[in-house]
């Protein structure tokens, strides 16, 4: 799997299922089949929740998740971030885990193991995050979810597709402030939990320090400053 990708469209099963975290999901797909390049607000808590990375190193993780774990399941870019869709409760435990882990290495050779990860923001209950407009062109006829019904977390079977892997070929554009990097594509997409994702940082902090082994401490720490905390 290479550490490249391409921007992709919601489907329109992947649009019913963004639509379903608002209250109102019907206004939402009526909004998109007028508009399907109109980016949109949602509240997590309930069918998602977001974790927000520096795009460097979501990228790294994005890596390790796809070359060495189980995948991911949407990811967006917003204004030089990546939004990693996680499992609904990553919010609220993640956190804790990047502490605990930070925190039981003190005293083992890893100590580093946590330095080079720069704060994540978790959104969960009461947070929104903006999400990317499903296409630049394609209409979505969709079926629309009943109102203010929310899927269950999807149980693990053979009859949910995984989202496909990113295809390989291009840089993330600088420029581009909000687009879909692995789109939705289905009703009941897997979403990774608060383990995984801690997972993924951790690795990508120790890919992160190998790649730096030569410029100055200094530098390498500029590499991941966060200007906008939650």
């Amino acid at each position: 799997m290479s550490s490249a990708w391409n921007a992709s469209d919601v489907t329109p099963d992947g649009a019913a299922w963004l639509a379903s975290a608002g209250t109102y999901p019907r206004s939402t797909l009526a909004l998109w089949e007028e508009r399907p390049d109109a980016p949109v607000v949602l509240p997590c808590g309930s069918v998602f929740d977001v974790v927000s990375a520096p795009a460097m190193f979501g990228r790294r993780m994005l890596d390790r998740l796809w070359d060495d774990g189980p995948g991911s399941g949407p990811v967006a870019q917003f204004r030089g971030r990546m939004l990693l869709f996680a499992a609904p409760g990553t919010a609220q435990r993640l956190p804790a885990l990047l502490e605990w882990e930070e925190w039981g290495g003190r005293d083992s050779r890893e100590a580093t193991r946590t330095d080079a990860v720069p704060p994540l923001l978790c959104h969960g209950t009461g947070d929104a995050v903006t999400v990317p407009a499903p296409s630049k062109s394609a209409s979505l006829s969709v079926p629309a979810p009943p109102e203010s019904v929310f899927p269950a977390a999807p149980a693990q079977s053979d009859s949910i597709s995984p989202i496909t892997p990113p295809p390989a070929g291009d840089t993330v554009p600088a420029r581009s402030a909000s687009r879909w990097v692995v789109a939705p594509d289905t009703r009941q997409p897997w979403l990774p939990g608060p383990e995984v994702l801690l997972w993924a940082a951790v690795r990508a902090a120790r890919s992160a320090v190998r790649i730096s082994i030569f410029p100055p401490a200094d530098q390498d720490a500029k590499v991941y400053d966060v200007s906008r905390r939650r």
